[in-house]
């Protein structure tokens, strides 16, 4: 009997075992089509008929499979298999972000707080933007960075039209009511909230109740002219243009800090401020580069950090928008600038920061993807495959870092990246073993090294299945190991040389010794 006719008699069983696949690796039916017509147009099947086809109701082409295998790195005789996997693992990785519960409980009850959290803030130097930047963060990481409300507002606004132009742009401005008025100021000098002065541009600001004010340098970049703009009609449609709002500023004060406040501590309008403007570049992300065409535009570029620079699309916008439309979740980002502040991190995978943007440490690990970036000269995207050891935590990461400019021309770090972790684990990949043959090749090499084939064959695999290209220009090149801190350097060979080792406290050896004779 041919294999065609076994097909026939089995429809049912191998539709439900491609959609099994599909749900699996977290694919919609937009997706996966969108996949096929990338490896092969010609016989790429539609929406509706992968449907009939997970549904029993059209049988697989031979070819058909061949693209399915092909996504998805199975063997065809997968598909004539008449057994069915154990049900879909679970893939999220084993250490996500959760938050520590705190006892007593009562200490922390709203009054309480309330009342504690402006002294504690006042006392340690916290302003109310980096308070309320933690909170966002926060936010961010137990929603997985995925707003539908936001989108939903932002679709209704533009259509879903994608790629928008500048005079589509324009034309929701002008539909919303709002008035464009243009200014000329060229860049200065100001330290704002680091001790290093910078290049500082205002960009555009919003005047209650319907005025846009543009600074004619963001004609000369169309990507940051359309965000901006983007930005303001957000506020229009978000909070009818009240005006309460931080201006758009590149360089030396953080946007989200309401420029006439001279205090450096909390202000309860700083965090309003602050939530405005993560609000308003939410949605602005959502005009710009609505969910399902976004999403099929990545991954028909592999996940390119810089894929949005021929329809005018900042890098900064994609790198922040990848986490909230990509089928696979676990994905972090930062925006450094040197010599390690963070202007934005998303790290919706728990994964240990080197540093932050509330103080600079005196050893965070240099050999983190940005620190590498911040220091070269590198004008193209660069990948790296890195095992993070955080104590007995080991965890396996792939990023993707490019060195930018902002609109005040200076110099900064963009980097998007992923847990590899559950993608192997969702393979049936022993993700330990992984981790551990890939350091211990590091650890041969004095910290960096070539990863070994087994565990090359591995993420290769992966990186086909979830279909971003740069896992395998990582794989490509020496993976390393990164740590939080360089004072506890995991590697054999130190970071800096011979660490004293730390002494135990003498109250603690006090209390063994006394408890160590009585017993």
């Amino acid at each position: 009997m041919s294999a065609t006719r076994g097909l026939h008699r089995k429809a049912h069983f191998l539709g439900t075992k491609i959609k099994h696949l599909r749900k699996r690796n977290h694919l919609t039916l937009e997706d996966l089509s969108v996949r096929c017509v990338q490896v092969d147009a010609e016989a790429a099947p539609s929406v509706s008929y992968l449907s009939m086809i997970e549904n029993g109701k059209r049988v697989p082409s031979e070819r058909l499979i061949r693209i399915l295998a092909d996504i998805f790195q199975k063997d065809l005789d997968w598909f004539f298999d008449e057994s069915l996997e154990r049900d879909a693992i679970d893939t999220a990785p084993d250490a996500a972000v959760t938050g520590m519960p705190l006892e007593p409980g009562f200490l922390f009850s709203e009054p309480l707080l309330q009342r504690a959290i402006p002294e504690l803030l006042a006392q340690t130097g916290i302003t109310g933007r980096q308070f309320a930047h933690l909170l966002i963060r926060a936010h961010q990481e137990t929603n997985d960075n995925r707003f539908p409300d936001l989108e939903r507002a932002a679709e209704s606004v533009g259509d879903k039209v994608f790629p928008m132009q500048l005079d589509d742009v324009f034309a929701v401005a002008r539909r919303l009511g709002l008035i464009i008025r243009w200014f000329d100021r060229r860049t200065f000098k100001d330290a704002g909230d680091t001790d290093r002065p910078l290049n500082t541009i205002v960009r555009s600001f919003f005047d209650a109740p319907n005025r846009v004010y543009l600074n004619r340098s963001l004609e000369k970049n169309a990507a940051r002219l359309k965000y901006d703009l983007a930005n303001h009609i957000a506020h229009k449609v978000l909070h009818d243009g009240d005006g309460a709002r931080a201006p758009q500023v590149s360089g030396g004060r953080v946007s989200g800090r309401r420029h006439d406040a001279e205090s450096t501590t909390v202000d309860s309008k700083d965090i309003l401020y602050a939530w405005r403007d993560f609000e308003c570049s939410y949605f602005a992300a959502a005009l710009l580069a609505p969910k399902t065409p976004f999403r099929q535009f990545l991954a028909r570029h592999a996940y390119a950090i810089d894929c949005g620079d021929p329809i005018d699309l900042t890098t900064t916008l994609v790198m922040r928008r990848m986490p909230s439309v990509s089928p696979y979740p676990h994905w972090h980002y930062f925006d450094a600038y040197p010599p390690g502040n963070l202007r934005a991190v998303y790290r919706g995978n728990g994964i240990p920061l080197p540093w932050g943007n509330m103080r600079m440490i005196s050893d965070p690990c240099r050999h983190w993807a940005v620190f590498r970036m911040l220091q070269s000269r590198a004008t193209k995207p660069t990948s790296q495959i890195s095992v993070l050891r955080s104590g007995d935590d080991k965890r396996l990461y792939c990023c993707q870092s490019i060195r930018s400019r902002d609109a005040a021309d200076n110099t900064h770090v963009l980097c998007a990246g992923i847990d590899l972790a559950p993608a192997l684990k969702a393979q049936g990949f022993d993700v330990r073993e992984t981790i551990d043959m890939i350091e211990a090749s590091c650890n041969g090499g004095g910290g960096s090294a070539p990863i070994p084939v087994e565990a090359r064959k591995q993420l290769e695999s992966v990186g086909k299945i979830l279909n971003i290209g740069w896992i395998e220009q990582g794989v490509a090149r020496d993976a390393t190991i990164i740590c939080p801190r360089s004072s506890s350097c995991p590697r054999h060979n130190h970071c800096l040389g011979k660490v004293k080792p730390r002494l135990k406290p003498q109250i603690d050896e006090i209390r063994e010794s006394l408890l160590a004779r009585q017993s």
